[in-house]
């Protein structure tokens, strides 16, 4: 019965590759350059956010990159280079229900070094033979009391990660004398408000970008940016602005690898005729990373 299940899967993975390539042969044949230029063709903005056309990369050249040993994972990823993080998706057989299977996104640090790849609390790592078994950070963060969304990795190993269990709270993990710190609670410069969540650290740890819902901020979540301070600790909080918040939900944001652009999305709630609601899809926006240096402060 595991094996039908396990072959089951990979024709649906399978079909859903084909139907990709498929749709993208139309795609590149109308359009080389989408292909040719790091950014698929499009203007790269500057210092107003506007719309990046995200549709390509969703439907982008999807391959089958390996099935582990034991037949309980399956890796897939994509086979051209982005502005955003690679991404490797798994997805990996429940230990408990043999039909059941939990799918990981698995991203890089902040720095874009794509050795090891992070989701929530695990890890993958890249093998001689192409990505290891899924493996836990340990014990200091595989708990039952915490909701980890979003973890953030630096290039100096720092962990940033929210908590939706626990009033929506992010910690930090640091590395010191070349052993793993205990995560703690961030400070009220970051802990304040209301959906604290989707944290993104600097691939230096110079700063960090969330997004909260705060008083004083122009309605629902908005983006923060805090720096740090030469004795170490976080900076006061900082709105990043009307040309980046909005009325509406404004979140998940990070910065390419290159360091040139700033991602982040805007999403809106909104009521349908018979009182229910709803969300509305997700628009992706980019501007150039210039807009954190402007918002540093003098010192």
């Amino acid at each position: 019965m595991r094996s039908i299940n396990f072959i089951i899967l990979i024709l649906v993975i399978t079909l859903f590759l084909n139907a990709c390539s498929t749709k993208n042969s139309k795609v590149n044949h109308n359009d080389s350059s989408a292909i040719e230029t790091p950014y698929f063709g499009q203007k790269p903005p500057g210092l107003i956010p506007e719309i990046f056309d995200d549709s390509f990369l969703s439907e982008n050249n999807w391959e089958l990159k390996g099935v582990a040993q034991d037949m309980k994972q399956v890796y897939l990823s994509s086979a051209d280079d982005s502005p955003f993080f690679r991404s490797v998706i798994v997805f990996h057989q429940d230990e408990n229900q043999y039909n059941v299977w939990n799918k990981y996104k698995f991203s890089p640090a902040s720095n874009g070094n794509d050795s090891i790849l992070y989701c929530k609390n695990k890890y993958i790592k890249r093998t001689d033979a192409g990505w290891s078994e899924i493996k836990s950070l340990g014990s200091m963060f595989e708990r039952e009391d915490w909701g980890i969304m979003s973890l953030s990795v630096s290039g100096k190993g720092t962990y940033v990660f929210d908590d939706y269990k626990n009033n929506d709270v992010i910690r930090i993990s640091t590395i010191k004398d070349g052993k793993r710190e205990k995560p703690r609670l961030l400070g009220k410069e970051i802990n304040t408000g209301k959906f604290t969540c989707h944290p993104f650290i600097a691939p230096d740890d110079s700063y960090l970008i969330w997004e909260s819902e705060r008083e004083g901020g122009y309605g629902g979540t908005d983006l923060y940016v805090s720096f740090k301070q030469q004795d170490g600790s976080w900076g006061t909080a900082i709105n990043m602005g009307n040309d980046i918040n909005t009325s509406i939900e404004d979140g998940s944001a990070n910065v390419t690898p290159d360091g040139k652009y700033l991602f982040f999305t805007r999403i809106e709630e909104k009521t349908r005729e018979d009182g229910t609601k709803y969300w509305t899809k997700q628009k992706r926006f980019w501007v150039s990373a210039q807009v954190i240096e402007n918002l540093r402060p003098e010192e």
